[in-house]
């Protein structure tokens, strides 16, 4: 049905009358009579009871009311929308996303979003899971892509995608024919780490530090790039998702082996933001953009 046709009948159930109904819509009752009478003939049934005191639903008529208010609500929220996507055209936005993604992910994304919405301003930077966190709860970033972990009551987090820990190793590394991995398995070997695990803030530590293992880390940091380098030269092994050895690993450089422990096993991604807060069109665009980069790729074993 018409959005018009489906105000005429919205009007006439809260006036109780049809004159009543084109007064206020500014149309002659014979034109909303006509129309009332066009429908009831295509759905065989009378939708209002008429008489000299007015109009009144039927049971048929109440059904209809239900599926016109909301056609007429959801008609307006898209409308709502358009004008907002047709407006976007300047404003600002803050992304704060994991380390691992800055090779190949948000480079695609921000290309892609540049490209349709060029008066954007957008600012991108990598950060540790906590710092993504505590930006977001200080008003310093609007969008946070990181794990989905210790999250704050006061955000929230969505398009979740699983991006399970694993070993990163050589392609040729001892233990790189394995099916999977346990921690055990890793005693012994060298690690390479992310720099908060010294302090012992960082999930995997926490994993670790509940099952009483201690496994053998000589080096921390923060920078991916020596991370793949020491990884690469056989020096260490890493636990990383695939998400920023995406490259090595499909060229044949490096390999992921899934570990079998359950909380590293159902490790996930998505997209944090303020709990109090609307999802504007600028995040809602983005967030668009982001998931239709990042729904195709496979960060499991």
């Amino acid at each position: 049905m018409h959005a018009s046709i489906l105000r005429y009948l919205d009007e006439i159930a809260n006036q109780g009358s049809i004159r009543k109904a084109a007064k206020i819509l500014n149309i002659s009752s014979t034109s909303i009579n006509r129309q009332l009478l066009n429908i009831e003939a295509q759905l065989g049934v009378k939708l209002f009871d008429r008489s000299p005191e007015g109009a009144v639903l039927t049971p048929a008529g109440n059904l209809i009311l239900e599926h016109a208010r909301k056609t007429l609500l959801d008609y307006d929220h898209v409308k709502t929308l358009i004008r907002e996507l047709r407006d976007l055209v300047t404003g600002e936005l803050r992304v704060h996303f994991i380390d691992s993604m800055r090779f190949d992910i948000m480079p695609r994304i921000v290309e892609e979003f540049t490209k349709h919405y060029p008066g954007i301003m957008l600012s991108a930077l990598t950060a540790m899971p906590e710092d993504i966190n505590t930006a977001l709860l200080k008003d310093e970033c609007d969008i946070g892509i990181s794990f989905d972990l210790d999250l704050h009551p006061d955000l929230r987090i969505m398009g979740l995608k699983s991006a399970p820990m694993g070993v990163i190793m050589r392609i040729d590394h001892p233990l790189a024919t394995r099916p999977y991995l346990t921690l055990e398995d890793l005693k012994g070997y060298s690690l390479v780490r992310t720099a908060d695990a010294r302090f012992h803030h960082s999930y995997i530590d926490t994993i670790l530090d509940e099952q009483s293992f201690s496994l053998k880390a000589q080096f921390f940091t923060n920078d991916l790039h020596i991370a793949k380098s020491l990884i690469t030269s056989n020096m260490f092994l890493g636990i990383y998702t695939k998400i920023g050895f995406r490259k090595e690993i499909e060229e044949g450089a490096l390999t992921y082996v899934a570990i079998s422990e359950h909380p590293l096993l159902h490790t996930k991604i998505g997209f944090i933001m303020s709990a109090h807060k609307n999802i504007d069109p600028i995040k809602r665009q983005f967030l668009t953009v982001a998931e239709r980069i990042i729904a195709p790729m496979k960060f499991g074993a």
